[in-house]
């Protein structure tokens, strides 16, 4: 059986910030399923030092050099659900309060995968694929190739770009202080990027493979305009590049059996399950009771990426129609304050939830009708695959993943799964969400049929990772 280490900054069950934790999370349980035998390593962080440390299994400590710096790495171990998670222990750079945005996070990381290098040096474990993940990770198939070649058995190397935007840029002196090898990588333009370094170019460049999480998104990051400034690079590696969509754990996810929603409900029952959910959202966040005004949701981070500011001018004319809005998320303080301004101006037809609630977050995509994803670009996104599986038709601008994973209505055929736009401009927003009312308003017909369809589409990881396999096990032959 092949090995498949997991190399990530963050990941579920123990850390989560944002989509890679979700990614890490379930796709190596995917995998496990197409007979790989999967394992993650990732830091040990302050919160999982606190919540977990007793449950873990010490495994290891060993000296690691991180450049000019000699320390110490202890490697702890749990396995669940047949997946062996080993857990980087560095008290003075992973036990704070926060995970990223630190001066020193060049260093932290450059640490963190000298020490994953180590700890398969030390025989901890001999993985056949070494899978990285963004900038965090980048080093990984460098040091591969360079510094730990004849040190260990050549693992094939795997980077996954999860959003090119986070590049890991740092001066140029870091190679010889904290990656250990000499400035010569930079000046001959293998690491270059910018006036410094990059470790996101250092996994584009140097691994055996290079994926990210949808197939619009691998051509995109093609061009200039979602290229980060790394096209022509990326263009190099057209060939090793692969897209591959993202799933979600729909054990998880299952309106079926999910323990927050007022009443579970499935495909047998889904009008009477959205409108039970719905009258319960409703209720418990103040909104006028109603099962027949069109329930529109956000459940995003509040920044320029999300499309939110394309909701918050379309606001004066939306709310002129009979909907609802409900905004659950966090972000730019002066996007905050837009939204508490308009709950005060719509009161009970409105409604701000400032922070991250996971129960509140699973009653709204059970409760609400359309959710809204117009975002700027979308290397993937999570949140219209859980809404579609949800019975809640996603309204989507056509980037990336958002693209790829939902089919737009076709008001012909009768066929789709949401809604979809193109131009990121505020008049192609305003037109598909009139539309997106106007089904709901005087084709009903039309809108249940294709909550049927969303519900039936398939959001699981199962079909990733068989690409995944795909690719992997070509590559080992």
């Amino acid at each position: 059986m092949k090995k498949i280490l997991f190399v990530a900054s963050e990941g579920l069950p123990f850390v989560k910030t944002g989509g890679l934790a979700d990614v890490i999370g379930s796709l190596p349980q995917a995998l496990h399923r197409e007979g790989f035998h999967t394992s993650v390593v990732m830091p040990l962080y302050l919160k999982t030092a606190k919540t977990m440390h007793a449950s873990l299994t010490k495994v290891k400590t060993y000296p690691v050099k991180v450049g000019i710096f000699d320390t110490i790495a202890t490697v702890y171990l749990k396995t669940i659900d047949e997946i062996d998670y080993y857990l980087i222990e560095h008290a003075t750079y992973f036990e704070r309060e926060g995970y990223y945005g630190y001066p020193d996070d060049g260093e932290r990381f450059s640490f963190f995968q000298h020490a994953v290098m180590r700890m398969i040096e030390e025989k901890v474990i001999e993985p056949d694929v070494l899978h990285s993940h963004d900038w965090h990770t980048g080093l990984i198939p460098l040091l591969v190739k360079t510094l730990y070649k004849t040190r260990i058995k050549t693992p094939l190397t795997l980077f996954t770009i999860h959003n090119l935007y986070f590049q890991g840029c740092f001066p140029y002196s870091m190679l010889e202080s904290c990656v250990g090898l000499p400035n010569s990588y930079y000046f001959d333009g293998s690491l270059r990027f910018k006036d410094g370094i990059s470790f996101m170019k250092a996994g584009i460049v140097y691994a055996d493979l290079v994926t990210t999480v949808s197939e619009t998104y691998a051509s995109e990051i093609l061009t200039p305009e979602f290229g980060e400034s790394m096209e022509e690079i990326l263009k190099l590696r057209q060939y090793d590049l692969f897209g591959i969509v993202n799933g979600i754990d729909v054990k998880d996810w299952n309106p079926a059996s999910d323990k927050y929603l007022a009443v579970p409900y499935s495909t047998q029952n889904i009008s009477k399950g959205k409108q039970t959910n719905k009258l319960a959202i409703q209720q418990e966040l103040g909104l006028r009771q109603d099962p027949n005004v069109m329930l529109v949701a956000m459940v995003s981070r509040l920044t320029d990426q999300k499309g939110i500011w394309l909701l918050l001018q379309s606001m004066n004319q939306i709310m002129g129609w009979d909907i609802q809005l409900i905004v659950l998320g966090t972000g730019d303080q002066h996007v905050e304050g837009q939204l508490k301004s308009i709950e005060y101006r719509f009161p009970h037809r409105a409604v701000f939830y400032c922070g991250y609630n996971e129960s509140l977050a699973h009653k709204i995509y059970a409760g609400a009708d359309v959710l809204l994803m117009p975002s700027l670009f979308e290397p993937c996104g999570i949140s219209q695959l859980i809404a579609m599986h949800y019975g809640t038709l996603p309204l989507v601008r056509e980037t990336g993943g958002l693209k790829d994973t939902v089919e737009p209505y076709n008001e012909h055929t009768k066929k789709g799964t949401g809604f979809t736009f193109g131009p990121f401009s505020v008049e192609d927003f305003k037109h598909v969400l009139w539309m997106a009312y106007e089904v709901y308003t005087f084709r009903h017909d039309d809108f249940k049929t294709m909550i049927k369809q969303a519900m039936h589409k398939d959001v699981s990881w199962d079909k990733s990772a068989k690409a995944y396999a795909k690719i992997i096990n070509k590559r080992l032959k």
